[in-house]
Order: C-alpha cells, then structure tokens, then sequence
C-alpha cells in the first residue's frame, strides 16, 4: 500500500507512471523526493503544480546532502526559487558552502530571489541579440544558429525564464525573417575543413585574420569595420567628441595624412611585466583586428619604462602569443626606441611652463586630496636646473620627479611625467636614470608612430585628458583615445601580482599553469587560438565591462576541437578484461576512424587481443537501474570492433576487490543489439593525465564580500588530479606536444610539453559537452 501511496505522490508532481516506477527502484532517490514532496505539501496546503513538481525532482536527484533538503524546499515551495536556473545556482551554492549556518542574505543574492525579470526586459534583450547578428541573420535565416541569440540573452538576464526567452526569439525572428521558405527546409550541405597539417601558416593566419573561424556568426572583422564602430576616419579626429583643438590642430592633421596616406594605425602596448591573459587576447583582436579590417597597419610597442619589473620572458612569451593568436605586427617597437624624443620634448614643456621639478614624497602624493605641491612655481630655469641633474644622477630615488601642470578628469592633480630610478634597463643598459611613466610616455609614443584610434580599456578614460593635454601642448600631431570595456572571466584571478602569490604559495607551478586564464596556461592546457579569438569575436566590441563565465570559453574550445581533434581511447581507471574465447590466434588490427562523423579524414589503426582493459565504472556486479554497461546478463559492444562481451567470471583479489573479468565475444551482428557501446584499450600505452577543475571556489575569488579571507583562502583543493598510469591506444605514439585528441567519451586533451620520450603526459582541455540522455 505504501508503494501505490508513493507512487501516487510522485505522479502528482506531474511525473509519468513510467517515470515514477523507475523512480521508485532507485531507494536514495526516491526516499529524498519523498521527503520533498511531502515537505512541499505542507507547506502549500495543497497540491504541487507541474512547475514545483519538476523542480523538486531536479531538487531530489541531484542534491548530495541531505541535510540542506528541507532548507531548499522551503525555497521551491514558496516560490523564491522557481526556475531551473535558480535551482542550479542554489544548487552549486550549498555545494560550496558545506558549514552550517548558510547566510541566507548571500544565499538568496547569488540565487537571484527576488528579482523579477519583466517581459519588457526580455524583449530588449532579445532585440539587442538579434541586432548585433542581423547582417548575419539575414544571410542564414533559419540555418543560423539561434541558440546564439537565446544565449546572449540569458548572459544579460540571467534569471530569465529561459522558455520566455526562447518564446521571444522565435517571434521576434518569425517578424524578421518571416515564414520558413524550402529553400530554409533543405539540409544544410557540410563544409568540410582541412585539418591543422594541411593548413599552412599562411592560411591559418588568414582564416583568423579575415574572422571567418568556425563557431562565429557575427565575424570580429564585420564588427571592427570602421562604419560599424562609428569611429572617425584618419584625419578626421577633430570630429571626434571631446576632442581637443588648438590652432596648428589642422597643420598637423594634414601632416598626418602625408606621412600615413590616410591609413588606419593602431598599437598593441603591453608592458612587459608580466604574462598575456584573456583579457588581453580582447585587447589584441581589437587592436589587430580592427586595423586588419581597415585596410592598415597595427604596431605592437612594449611600454617598457619600468625597467625594475621587466624581464626578457615577457617579451618574448608576448611576441609568442600575439603569433598564437594569428597576427603579426607591422613592427615591434618600444617606448625606450623613443627616450631621446621624450627627453627633449620634457625639456620643452620646462620651458613652456607647462611641467616642473617637484620634491614631494610618493606617500604624500597618495590619497583623493594631497597637498598641493609647494613647488608648482618654482622658476622655469631652475626646474631646467634640476631636471638635468636628475637625468646625472644628481638625486636619489624618491627625492626628485618632474610634474606635468593639468588636472585630470578623476581629480588627479599634476600628474608625475619623470622619475629617479637606478635600475639598468634591458634595452639602454645604464645609459639612463630617468624613466617617463605611462601618462608621459604613452600619447607621446602614439603621436611619433602616428596611431589614428589609440584603443584601451575603460579604466585609461581619465587620462584622456592629460593625453589630449600632453600633445597639444607640445604642438604635436594628437591622436583619439577610444574606449572599450574590459573582458574578465568568473572563477578567474589575472593580476600579475596576484598569480605571483599564486606560484609563490605553490597553488600553481608557474604563469603557465593550465588552471590559469593566462593566454600561456590556456594554450598549454590545450585551448585552439582560434576558439578564444572566437570567443571574443561572441563577446563583441562592448563599451560595458563584460565578465563572462569559464563555460562560455569552453563552448568555444569545443566547437573547433569537435572538427579538429582526431579521436583516440583512452582508460583512466583501468580494469582487465580476458576475453576467453578470442576470435583469432594473435591480435586483430583494427581500423578506427579519426572522425566518426566524416570517415573521409581518415583511420588510424590500433591492436585487438585477448586483453582488453575497460573503464572501472563500465562495469557493475550490482547495476542500479537504468544502468546500460557491463553486468551481469547486460552485454556490452566494444566500440570499432563489431564485437560484443558478455560477462562469463568475476575475478577477485584478497579483499574481495575486483581485479579482472573474463568474458566471451561475438560478432555484434549474431545476436541483439547491447543496451551501449563502451571504449576500451589493447597493448596500450602508459601515460600521465592531469585532469583540471575550476582553481577557485567561488565566483569573485577576488571580492572580500563573497570570499572574506581572500582569493588564497578560496582555492579549490581538488582543481588537480593527476593519473600517474592512464592507459591511452598506441595510436598516440608520435604525438608531441601540444597535439589534441578527443578521448572518446572522457574529453578532449592535449599533450603537456612536460611529455618525454615513452612517457607521454596529457593535459585533460575540456569535458565534452553534456547529454543529459546518456548514461
């Protein structure tokens, strides 16, 4: 009676009888959806719609501690938490939040409670989404891709109903496009692609350089064009807003021209202190791209004048991954190319009575409001003075700088142009011990390479000021200063300062640790340039700050490894099987394909015998149900071969661990088709496998009010796994480092440049995706 009493309550929270019965076989979850139903219908009163139902049961099957079932409940049941979305959140909060009491305030922020997204809301959002791809749309029409637009929308409403959203997208398509015509109803033809060793580099750079990479349906090229971004034309800067004129403006945009010819100049200014991150790989498709888009040219210019924090790894890990990502400079500059011209034209601004010598400490300079400097008056002759004795070594460090005479639009009053610093340089040696800053150098390297768009991130909008101050008053050619806003990542930390402590509290190995989102550890953890400069092409050209989640990267990853990782098989935890009554007398060669959905790319051959080792969890003696791999009674194929083993004798160690399986074969064909397909090795290779999670625990590691202890106190203890004996077919052999594979039904991984000779090591890059119908 109590089984019908169960099953009439499970199929009151809208489940089907079928899928109640099943439910009821499994005793963990059926006990836990029990509870919550019950729980549910007390707290209503009455009974639970389908909405509730289908939640609760995502609730039950798959919360792992039972002691936050009643906390949750109480959520679902009063409708604080009432869509899959928000379940997930809360879901993934009480997961990384195992100690009691659970602050309910945090709780309810990160699970959205409370927040009402309005259909108003939703249809804006929608019809952003579809005018940023509309040029696109138009070409596709119903083949383009609108889980695109369904996304873009969730990533500014993120606790949209998601069935709303999609509701809106159809509709406001249908309006679009209209009704489907047959020529949107026939199959779309499949392009296929070359793989990477039959691209050469002059191609692949083109396919990066022209956005026509797989996975983009807006290109980053078709974004960045000049009409696109309403930016101004090469010697049109003064139609520019807030641009700043004086009298020669004009000359000198006419000079400007003569030397450019109307060409679009842009500049990539990192400085070399520290390594490449995502952020930066916006920076660089920006600059790069938008330059390449406009028929001209882009410079990448180390702004190397802080000669204590650069080291020659930087310049040229950066050097490196600018090539990574497919471009190539015009020229590499530095700004210590130019110290002669800044000398000469900070001397000029002396005499201008534009800048003077200053003795204020650092510490009395720092704050909102220090004090004016005694100093600003001082004679033009004697900061003259003084600023030579500076360039001779005459003052020690902190005792002397030199002061531009402007206010800044954030407040900042005269800021700093020179200081004392006896540290050689790497390029000058000893020659100086002066060094300009950045609100010094940087305009003034922009105007002698003639950049037209000078492109940085937000932050530098308050310095705008001094830049179109600095040149002007020098009477030098002034380019624009145009902001973007920066890319950051969730569960991510790309301070150069803060993954120094990284590496030095030994949470990582080094800059290029795969855990981190620097553009080394991403190509080390196997990351195809392409899909980051994909992913950025998805993010777009933003004014706003956009902080993406990891996952969204991935995706990325996934769609060009899906069409350029061969695949191989691999086990991770290994169990022995002996096939007792093996078809032939040595082992069988067998030919698997390298692409399984397009043959024509190719085979690659790896043994059959009698040994074959399987995944641990292939093989249960007591399946739950809806188990479909190896058990007894329950055959299984082995993938590529045509065969299938059934289960025949369990072999056990002492302490009734399993230690191998014998089974028999036969031909796939001979007898009913197995419930699944698993992968499986022969004469396999032993390799290392590092499997990568998340290095952070929460979202803003780096947010005090999310993590109080600070970003070292939330680092995931499990973001590494190392398995020291994966076994991985011989079909790898040969393969060096960087080379990607998908290991069938694990992942897609990538050979770590730690590999030797015999001992290869993979890096595990991404899961593949997720498919909630298979077991």
């Amino acid at each position: 009676m109590a089984t019908v009493d169960t099953l009439s309550l499970f199929t009151g929270l809208g489940l089907s009888e079928h899928k109640a019965r099943e439910t009821l076989k499994n005793t963990a979850l059926s006990t836990q959806l029990r509870e919550a139903a019950t729980q549910a219908q007390q707290t209503l009163g009455s009974t639970i719609d389908k909405a509730t139902g289908t939640l609760l049961y995502g609730l039950a099957s798959r919360l792992k501690d039972p002691r936050r079932l009643s906390f949750l409940v109480s959520y679902i049941a009063n409708k604080k938490i009432h869509t899959e979305t928000q379940l997930s959140a809360a879901l993934e909060y009480v997961r990384s939040h195992p100690l009691d009491p659970i602050d309910t305030v945090d709780f309810e922020q990160e699970c959205g409670v409370g927040i009402v997204v309005t259909p108003e809301q939703i249809e804006e959002a929608v019809e952003a989404a579809i005018n940023r791809h509309q040029s696109q749309l138009l070409v596709e029409r119903y083949r383009f891709n609108m889980g695109l637009l369904m996304g873009e929308a969730r990533a500014v409403l993120k606790w949209a109903d998601g069935k709303m959203i999609k509701h809106e997208v159809d509709m406001q398509v249908l309006h679009l496009l209209g009704p489907k015509t047959e020529t949107d109803l026939e199959k779309k033809p499949k392009v296929t692609k070359p793989r990477p060793e039959e691209t050469d580099w002059r191609t692949a750079k083109d396919v990066v350089e022209n956005g026509e990479a797989a996975g983009q349906t807006v290109s980053l090229m078709e974004q960045l064009r000049g009409e696109a971004l309403k930016f101004h034309k090469p010697g049109e800067n003064y139609k520019t807003p807030g641009y700043v004129t004086t009298p020669h403006t004009m000359d000198l945009l006419k000079q400007h021209l003569e030397i450019t010819g109307g060409q679009v100049r842009t500049r990539f200014p990192p400085e070399p202190n520290g390594i490449l991150h995502i952020g930066h790989a916006k920076a660089i498709n920006f600059n790069f791209g938008y330059a390449k888009a406009n028929n001209g040219i882009c410079f990448l210019r180390f702004d190397d004048t802080n000669p204590e924090k650069e080291e020659a790894k930087f310049f040229t890990a950066i050097c490196d991954m600018v090539a990574w990502l497919g471009y190539t400079p015009y020229k590499v500059t530095y700004a210590s190319d130019y110290f002669d011209q800044l000398y000469a034209w900070a001397v000029e601004l002396i005499h201008r009575g534009q800048a003077y010598v200053c003795h204020q400490r650092g510490e009395e300079l720092k704050g909102h409001n220090p004090p004016p400097s005694p100093w600003r008056d001082r004679p033009i002759e004697e900061s003259l003075l003084l600023f030579e004795a500076m360039r001779k070594g005459k003052f020690a460090e902190g005792e002397a700088t030199l002061r531009m005479k402007l206010v800044m639009e954030d407040g900042k009053m005269d800021p700093v142009a020179y200081r004392v610093k006896y540290t050689p340089h790497h390029r000058t040696g000893d020659t100086w011990c002066i060094y300009p800053t950045y609100d010094y150098t940087h305009c003034l390297c922009d105007s002698i390479e003639h950049i037209t768009h000078s492109l940085c991130t937000k932050e530098f909008q308050a310095r705008r000021s001094s830049y179109f101050w600095l040149c002007n008053a020098l009477d030098v050619y002034c380019p624009v200063q145009w902001e973007y806003g920066r890319l950051n990542l969730h569960y991510a930390v790309v301070s150069k300062r803060k993954i120094l402590q990284l590496v030095a509290t030994g949470a990582v190995r080094d800059w290029d640790d795969p855990r981190l989102f620097t553009l080394t550890a991403l190509r080390r953890r196997g990351f195809p340039s392409e899909a980051i400069n994909n992913f950025c092409a998805r993010v777009g050209v933003t004014v706003a700050q956009t902080t993406m989640e990891p996952h969204l990267l991935e995706a990325c990853v996934r769609d060009v490894l899906n069409d350029t990782a061969p695949r191989a098989m691999a086990v991770l935890e290994s169990l022995q099987v002996i096939i007792t009554n093996f078809p032939a007398a040595k082992s069988l060669d067998i030919q698997v394909p390298n692409f399984p959905a397009d043959e024509t790319k190719g085979f690659h051959q790896v043994p059959f015998g009698p040994i074959v080792f399987i995944e641990r969890t292939d093989f249960k003696e007591e399946p739950e149900p809806g188990y479909k791999r190896l058990a007894w009674g329950q055959p299984v194929g082995l993938r590529h071969t045509g065969y299938v083993i059934e289960l025949q004798h369990v072999v056990k160690g002492p302490s009734g661990s399993v230690e191998s399986l014998e089974v028999t074969c036969r031909r796939a064909d001979a007898g009913e088709k197995p419930k699944a397909f698993i992968h499986w090795v022969s004469q396999p290779l032993t390799c290392e496998i590092r499997l990568y999670e998340r290095l952070f625990q929460h979202k803003n590691p780096e947010d005090p009010a999310e993590v109080p202890g600070g970003f070292l106190s939330d680092l995931n203890l499990e973001s590494l796994q190392v398995v020291e004996a994966a076994l991985v077919d011989c079909s790898v052999a040969l393969a060096k480092p960087f080379d990607k594979f998908q290991f069938e039904r694990l992942g897609y991984f990538s050979v770590d440049p730690d590999s030797r000779q015999g001992q290869l090591v993979f890096n595990r890059t991404v899961t593949l995706k997720e498919d909630p119908g298979k077991v």
